[in-house]
């Protein structure tokens, strides 16, 4: 069933869930759903700057329903999808001469995504969002 045009995804809740989740934690987001041509889609890119050397960390979310666990997430970043994301980083750091230097890392958000009551406060989201787990370094 498509989503209806009222509410956004539950995809893109994740991403935007993780998103401020990132900024909250010190992290700044420079792009979202980066995407280099046919080679691929980099759902984050964020730069961590809570440490002395500056990280670019290319983020991976993967948002379940409580129906849809594949090994809590892990098994939607097979090593297909890896090998994807470290081509759309390279194109994203080609593009992007001046991060080159950056130290860059692979990140692995898992979102858990439950419906709400319909009740309950559906003006603003109909989903409860909890951040499962968050793999830094997830295949580096």
């Amino acid at each position: 069933m498509a989503p209806s045009n009222h509410y956004p995804d539950i995809g893109t809740l994740g991403e935007d869930f993780v998103a401020e989740w990132l900024a909250e934690s010190g992290s700044k987001i420079l792009h979202r759903r980066w995407k280099s041509g046919r080679r691929g889609e980099i759902d984050i890119i964020a730069i961590n700057n809570t440490t002395q050397d500056l990280t670019l960390a290319f983020v991976e979310v993967k948002t379940r329903s409580a129906r849809n666990w594949d090994s809590g997430g892990r098994d939607a970043v097979e090593p297909r999808k890896q090998t994807k994301l470290r081509i759309a980083a390279q194109m994203f750091l080609a593009e992007h001469p001046d991060k080159e230097n950056y130290t860059c890392r692979f990140d692995v958000a898992i979102v858990s995504c439950k419906p709400k009551p319909k009740s309950q406060d559906a003006e603003n989201s109909q989903y409860y969002l909890t951040l499962q787990e968050y793999i830094t370094g997830a295949f580096d």
